[in-house]
């Protein structure tokens, strides 16, 4: 791959009001990489063995407040401006994740923790449909690469660079740290132009809001016969994915019987691999149809799994560096198609809906990750990579009977 095509993504930063945004992500996902290892190490302080406990329950609420809450966040996104939704989600998790130091009863974090995902489910939507509009269409393939290869970067330095944080300064006072990100991200999107309104929309902003205008981006999502199908492969994604995150540990520390840095290793792998998808995906998918990436990058994460209870430590790095690439291959393509199906005054909740039903395909995938890992130790790769091809045939077996028309497609479609 030239070099040009490696940095390919930076070039979407010529463009300054994405510049901006793009500044504001990366210190807000310090701040999350922050927030769950100070959560962690707090869950630990308060229940001692009974921290996977807390932890779990907590997870359990973020997904919980992204489904229930993000498809309002995107009727929101349509009608309000959107920088003053992040803004006011930035404030509002400044304040939450602050007082996070001072808790001292377990309820006390559920509380704070719910109220902090309620928020994120507000701003994270609203973030993926401003990109669209602040974007050109040939600018977009490239901020959405660099946007996720940060995301996914983060997620492999930010955990070890908020353990230092936490060394140096002490569990609670890292929550500190982590509110001051918010602040800067709620400085630098406040500073945008004013023009992230959505004047298309704007009209309906004091209309009220009902059941019917919330499940419109549900609507939009599942009727559109290409957003349908990279859906479907995003649940293929997360059934391999929640089977990285959840058995990982128990296959290199249970059975491979290696110590705790190798098991860094082979997660650093997977994130390695998501990393170099997000910085490539710009070049490849000038060449390669975004229907076909999605279906490419669900294929490689589902093959990668099959053999992982027979690999040995550098097989299963190189297996986990190809899941990697196959996770995020899934998820760029889904974010770009997205962009390209809906139009610009219902991309918010489209967005929204898309938030929603994404996080709850891993809602499902969890349990069973948890439950081949319990009842199958040795072999919840092989059967839970049979349950992702298995629906990653009836994906096609659908796609079949309702084709998917060629990609690229103009920015409106018919069907909608």
């Amino acid at each position: 791959m030239p070099e040009s095509s490696l940095f390919a993504p930076f070039r979407s930063l010529r463009n300054p009001v994405f510049a901006r945004l793009y500044a504001a992500q990366t210190t807000s996902l310090l701040g999350d990489a922050l927030t769950w290892v100070g959560l962690a190490l707090l869950a630990f302080e308060l229940g001692g063995s009974h921290s996977a406990q807390i932890l779990a329950f907590a997870l359990t609420l973020r997904v919980t407040a992204f489904v229930l809450l993000s498809p309002l966040a995107g009727v929101l996104a349509d009608r309000l401006n959107r920088k003053t939704i992040m803004v006011t989600a930035d404030v509002v998790r400044m304040v939450v994740i602050g007082l996070l130091p001072f808790v001292t009863q377990v309820w006390q974090v559920y509380a704070l923790m719910f109220t902090v995902n309620a928020f994120t489910a507000f701003f994270t939507p609203t973030f993926q449909a401003t990109l669209p509009a602040v974007t050109t269409d040939e600018e977009l393939p490239a901020a959405l690469s660099l946007s996720s290869a940060t995301n996914e970067l983060l997620g492999v330095l930010g955990p070890g660079i908020a353990a230092g944080v936490a060394a140096f300064l002490g569990t609670r006072n890292i929550f500190f740290i982590d509110a001051a990100t918010f602040l800067v991200s709620g400085v630098l999107i406040f500073t945008l132009p004013a023009r992230l309104r959505n004047e298309d929309a704007a009209a309906g902003a004091d209309e009220r809001v009902t059941v019917t205008a919330v499940l419109e981006g549900t609507r939009l999502l599942w009727k559109n016969a290409v957003m349908r199908y990279a859906l479907l492969l995003e649940l293929v994604a997360a059934v391999s994915g929640a089977l990285i995150l959840v058995n990982t540990v128990g296959l290199v520390r249970g059975q491979l019987h290696l110590p705790e840095a190798r098991y860094g290793w082979v997660m650093a792998a997977f994130g390695i691999g998501a990393t170099a998808a997000a910085l490539l995906a710009g070049a490849l998918t000038k060449r390669i149809a975004h229907t076909t990436f999605v279906i490419l990058g669900a294929v490689l994460t589902s093959l990668a799994v099959l053999p992982a209870n027979h690999a040995g430590l550098w097989l299963l790095m190189g297996l986990w560096l190809l899941a990697g690439a196959g996770q995020n291959a899934v998820n760029l393509a889904t974010q770009t198609l997205i962009a390209e199906q809906t139009d610009e005054a219902h991309q918010g909740r489209v967005y929204g809906a898309h938030f929603a039903w994404s996080h709850l395909w891993w809602a499902f995938a969890y349990p069973l990750a948890g439950f081949l890992g319990l009842h199958f130790a040795n072999r919840s790769f092989l059967y839970g990579g049979v349950v992702a091809l298995g629906l990653l045939a009836g994906t096609w077996l659908l796609a079949r009977r309702a084709p998917v028309p060629p990609q690229p497609l103009p920015a409106a479609l018919p069907t909608r």
